[in-house]
């Protein structure tokens, strides 16, 4: 009889893609598993995931919002109906195991799961374990981990260091650089920077590029830059008149194309983006999104800046420094060989098998 998964979270992203990186992994290791998917109503996950090839569940749930607190009055009523909810898959779908991977539904399905005894694993891919993650490690039977340090978060027989699942469209690419640059309509031999905000875009590093993209044609440097939806015709009309060097994409599908053709990258430090830069071996100034749970995503960038293998700029100085040390980066070639020799090491191509494993080893 085939072995049940639930998978739970979303949001964004650095949670759906290793969540579909774990999938893939535990269907190599066991080909008739049953998986579901459970994510939240109205976020990226219920496009995502079908498109990849699993069915999935979704509840109405919504994270704590810091910018606007009356929204945060609904958050109680709506936490109650997602538990019963998240209840209700249980003891339909009666999962062998549940894994949650981070993201608004990954809370009331491990919750409930870990009330009815079903095995949990928790896959906390940041360096500074979110409220949720920590409640639901009590009494998770492991808990999966990409950084050093974690037992100030988890106990320390729970935990096991895998690294973040990256996708297989990385992982495994053979697209040559010069096919990379092809396909984005840039020309060889020209030093090339890729800025990509994660999947929902990044206003102050588009901000912060939109009045340097002059600069960028001036010192003959090609630009990929993933803006977001909400960017995309502002940054679309700004780069109109230097399309030879500016190619502007509300999202890019094929990101190992991107990180092939750049010569270095300017990122938010979301779990997936590190996990996948570090793959990839790319020079990368991070600009850490400030107002993630726990400000975690800059925990993630001092990883890698206090191994001398990134660099970091603060949100709130990107608009004043991005530009300028990104086009100083790409002329360094000393820095950039330091930054790519140092981060070469710190890439995971297996996390995801080892975390199926994991997830596969729970059940009774």
């Amino acid at each position: 009889m085939a072995h049940k998964v639930i998978i739970a979270g979303g949001g964004t992203g650095g949670h759906i893609f290793p969540a579909i990186a774990i999938a893939n992994a535990l269907r190599k290791l066991e080909p008739d598993v049953d998986i579901l998917f459970v994510g939240a109503k109205g976020k990226m996950e219920m496009e995502k995931v079908p498109q990849a090839g699993y069915p999935i569940e979704g509840l109405e749930i919504a994270g704590f919002n810091r910018s606007n607190m009356l929204k945060n009055l609904l958050l109680p009523f709506k936490l109650l109906k997602s538990l019963r909810h998240a209840g209700k898959v249980l003891d339909k779908f009666q999962p062998d195991v549940a894994v949650g991977v981070g993201g608004y539904a990954s809370f009331p399905i491990l919750k409930q799961a870990q009330r009815r005894g079903i095995p949990t694993l928790i896959q906390e891919q940041n360096s500074w374990a979110g409220k949720s993650n920590k409640i639901l490690g009590r009494k998770a039977q492991q808990i999966c981990v990409a950084y050093d340090g974690m037992e100030k978060f988890f106990p320390p027989e729970k935990i096991l260091q895998t690294g973040n699942p990256v996708r297989g469209a990385i992982t495994q690419s053979a697209v040559s650089r010069e096919e990379a640059l092809l396909h984005f309509g840039l020309a060889k031999g020209k030093p090339t920077l890729f800025a990509v905000g994660g999947s929902l875009g990044a206003r102050s590093i588009n901000e912060a590029l939109l009045p340097h993209l002059a600069d960028f044609v001036n010192k003959d440097i090609q630009l990929i830059w993933q803006t977001g939806k909400l960017y995309y015709d502002t940054a679309k009309a700004a780069a109109a008149q230097y399309a030879t060097h500016v190619k502007v994409h509300d999202f890019i599908n094929v990101m190992d194309f991107a990180y092939k053709a750049a010569d270095a990258v300017i990122s938010r430090a979301g779990a997936l983006a590190i996990a996948e830069i570090c793959v990839v071996k790319k020079p990368v100034i991070f600009v850490p999104y400030p107002f993630a749970a726990e400000d975690h995503q800059t925990q993630n960038a001092l990883s890698l800046v206090n191994k001398q293998a990134a660099l970091m700029i603060k949100d709130s100085e990107a608009g004043a420094r991005l530009a300028n040390e990104a086009l100083s980066l790409v002329q360094n070639k000393a820095l950039m060989q330091q930054l790519e020799a140092n981060i070469a090491p710190l890439g995971n191509m297996n996390a995801d098998m080892t975390i199926a494993r994991a997830v596969l080893g729970l059940i009774k």
